[in-house]
């Protein structure tokens, strides 16, 4: 089967493999971690354990027969970059531990390939967190560090490490009927160099093809927080093949966002990203998805740290107002990302909030429940 340019609707894995305090707070219960770096650090021997009941319990087969019943044909599963064991670039937050990760992910990512198969789902693998962390977030590993290309003495060190994850990944998954791509680097930060980027991606871009055939598996980069047009021209035909830019589209993290109403969340939506999808699509010269988006709207939520004030769009809304505006809001998304060519949900599922759990979003009616 040639995957060249499928359309696809889908989900985020997020919170599984790559824990995330805001998603699973469980998880970290009575530890002063706020990332995963941090929480096996804490934990010490006893996050061995820990974690593996979360992995086996937290994301099941059941979840991949309930999206395909859906008519949902994708997730996008976040990894870190120690999904393969040691040894991997020391930091000086494993203190004493020279390896502190949790070994053990890569069965689990193996179930996830033998589930997405025995369901007919696609997998999108993302590398989420790099070496040093690409962003600073919680998210990319170490929640307040960003040293993957800002510390110049490990930079090499860490670049190299990554592309061998990424390599690694395409040659253990490159011909698996149910990998549709990978995405080199989950969301680095604004302010590491465009061009530095663009070298990266292009020399993931080699590593991954040496395992992986451009009719079966997308090499798939993230914008960086920047403008589109910085990227024109980037990594087109004939020398690239299938590469796919990822955006991700919030209204929960700028000030103006977060003072908006619910009418301007909608109208932003529905018609300032109907736009800038048509002038993406009309001049970057490749397929774009939406790899993360979502109903949140309420950025203390998904920010543990963030500090306010806070103007609810909905706090001074009845519950059938609110259920009317969510659905309004995610039909408004909905119609827009339908013009590139996949977008995924943030999340599948969560333990906190259902504006941000898709499963949850459809059994409450704000999304609809079939995509077939």
């Amino acid at each position: 089967m040639n995957k060249f340019g499928r359309k696809l609707r889908g989900v985020n894995l997020g919170g599984w493999l790559v824990s995330e305090k805001w998603m699973t707070p469980s998880l970290f219960e009575g530890k002063k971690a706020t990332d995963e770096t941090t929480l096996c650090v804490e934990m010490g021997e006893g996050a061995k354990e820990h974690l593996h009941s979360h992995w086996s319990t937290f994301i099941t087969e059941s979840d991949f027969e309930w999206l395909s019943q859906h008519g949902l044909d994708a997730v996008r599963i976040p990894v870190g970059f120690w999904i393969f064991g040691p040894p991997y670039p020391y930091h000086s937050r494993y203190g004493s531990q020279k390896a502190p990760f949790v070994e053990g992910g890569l069965t689990y990512l193996d179930l996830a390939f033998e589930w997405a198969e025995r369901h007919g789902i696609f997998i999108l693998l993302d590398l989420h967190a790099a070496p040093g962390c690409q962003n600073g977030f919680d998210n990319g590993g170490l929640h307040g560090v960003c040293e993957w290309w800002h510390d110049a003495a490990a930079r090499e060190e860490r670049l190299e490490y990554t592309l061998q994850t990424l390599e690694r990944l395409a040659q253990r998954y490159g011909k698996n009927p149910a990998l549709i791509g990978i995405e080199v680097l989950n969301e680095p930060r604004w302010d590491i160099p465009t061009d530095f980027l663009k070298t990266f991606t292009e020399d993931a871009y080699r590593r991954i093809r040496r395992h992986a055939d451009k009719n079966e598996v997308a090499v798939v980069f993230n914008d960086g927080f920047r403008s589109y047009q910085e990227y024109v021209g980037f990594m087109s035909e004939p020398s690239f093949s299938n590469v796919v830019m990822d955006i991700h589209r919030y209204q929960c993290f700028d000030r103006a966002d977060i003072d908006m109403d619910i009418y301007g969340h909608i109208q932003k939506a529905a018609i300032h990203w109907k736009n800038e999808a048509d002038e993406i699509n009309n001049n970057l010269g490749l397929w774009v998805c939406v790899g993360e988006w979502s109903l949140g709207l309420d950025l203390k939520v998904v920010s543990l740290w963030a500090e306010g004030p806070f103007n609810h769009a909905l706090q001074e809304m009845d519950d059938v107002q609110k259920d009317i505006a969510y659905r309004a809001y995610g039909g408004a998304q909905l119609a827009t990302f339908e013009k590139y060519l996949w977008w995924f949900f943030w999340s599948y599922k969560t333990e906190t909030t259902p504006e941000w759990s898709f499963r949850d979003c459809v059994e409450r009616g704000w999304l609809p429940s079939q995509y077939k």
